[in-house]
């Protein structure tokens, strides 16, 4: 799988771009503040239909504009396909697929696979849980888009029972209870079932993690990984009985796989509170390379690689680790400070303000 053509159109700092992309290695090179992370920005967004760095859409077009084209040619093993997306600043994005209007954002899924290291993945072990848990559903959904609708089943009706809960004011009736009790029964049944399919992803990619570990720290440590989520001693039916009373006290559910946690640790230690940075890094790039690994492995074609600046918060030995332990596939690299020594593109694109040029 690989974008072999990117066109934009008022997105971010850009007026126009059209770049056609080599199915291997793209360094794309400038000093800071150019617009280099926005082009990476362009193409996760032909996957996510949302920036990968969480930007909202009128973010993402041009400032004195009313609109931004974001549009790819993407090219797979089967067929190649044409995404078009206009982001518009109030209203509802149209996107097309060959042409063709796409009425739901699921039916989407898999059509363009992204693995995305950028600086901020540090966060995956030093944030909070609820990064974790999108790790997790995000690498769920682009081994199976099926997942995404397990995914949203739960949103829904956590959603409903919140606002169940609230309208209560800590008083329940009859007609009340029975509501709450088929919300309950919805939350159970999406919620086992994701919790069941979380530990299971958990359990099949430790192993991956453990050698991406080895390979970017460049030494062999224990990495150990676990599903926390207390409920299931219990499981989720009598453990939403059980919390009823605090729930109905403070208006929203406080047991189920919205709350777990991935917990990780580093030979034996939680690596959250003991693990020095550097290690905390190189298990933040182990967990993405594991991910890009595992649907590699699992799809049968590598997602397409996004580099954002990780240079920076890299010593060079790290650096060269993780370049030697990638998959063969399309990538796309950003850095200011060029690339490691030893380390050749395929294609170099050098950005200056509001313009590309390749070579």
């Amino acid at each position: 799988m690989h974008v072999e053509h990117l066109w934009l159109k008022d997105f971010r700092s850009y007026p126009s771009v059209d770049l056609e992309l080599t199915s291997g290695l793209c360094a794309v090179l400038g000093p800071n503040g150019m617009g280099k992370s926005n082009l990476l920005e362009a193409v996760g967004y032909l996957a996510l239909l949302e920036s990968f760095r969480g930007a909202p859409t009128d973010a993402l077009i041009r400032s004195g504009t009313p609109s931004a084209v974001v549009r790819g040619s993407v090219r797979t093993a089967e067929r190649e396909q044409l995404i078009e997306a206009e982001l518009v600043a109030s209203g509802r994005n149209r996107i097309q697929v060959n042409r063709q209007r796409l009425h739901r954002t699921r039916d989407l899924l898999g059509a363009v696979r992204i693995t995305v290291f950028s600086p901020d993945d540090l966060a995956l072990i030093k944030g909070g849980p609820g990064l974790r848990r999108s790790y997790l559903d995000q690498l769920l959904v682009s081994l199976d888009p099926r997942n995404d609708t397990l995914r949203s089943e739960l949103e829904r009706a956590l959603k409903q029972r919140n606002a169940l809960l609230k309208q209560t004011r800590g008083r329940l009736d009859e007609a009340a209870e029975l509501t709450l009790e088929v919300w309950d029964a919805k939350v159970v049944a999406a919620g086992e079932e994701l919790a069941r399919r979380r530990a299971d992803l958990i359990e099949r990619i430790e192993p991956v993690v453990v050698a991406a570990y080895a390979d970017v720290a460049g030494a062999q440590v224990p990495v150990t990984l676990r599903y926390d989520a207390p409920w299931r001693d219990v499981g989720l039916a009598a453990a939403l009985q059980a919390a009823r009373p605090d729930e109905l006290r403070r208006g929203v559910t406080l047991v189920g796989p919205h709350r777990d946690d991935l917990s990780i640790a580093l030979d034996g230690l939680p690596s959250r509170t003991h693990s020095s940075q550097g290690e905390q890094r190189s298990l933040a790039l182990a967990l993405r390379l594991a991910s890009h690994r595992l649907v590699n492995e699992v799809v049968g074609s590598p997602p397409v690689l996004l580099l954002d600046d990780v240079f920076s918060e890299l010593d060079p030995d790290r650096s060269a680790a993780l370049l030697r332990s990638l998959p063969t596939g399309q990538t796309l690299l950003s850095t200011a400070a060029g690339l490691p020594e030893g380390v050749r593109a395929d294609q170099v694109v050098t950005v200056t303000p509001g313009e590309v040029h390749s070579s």
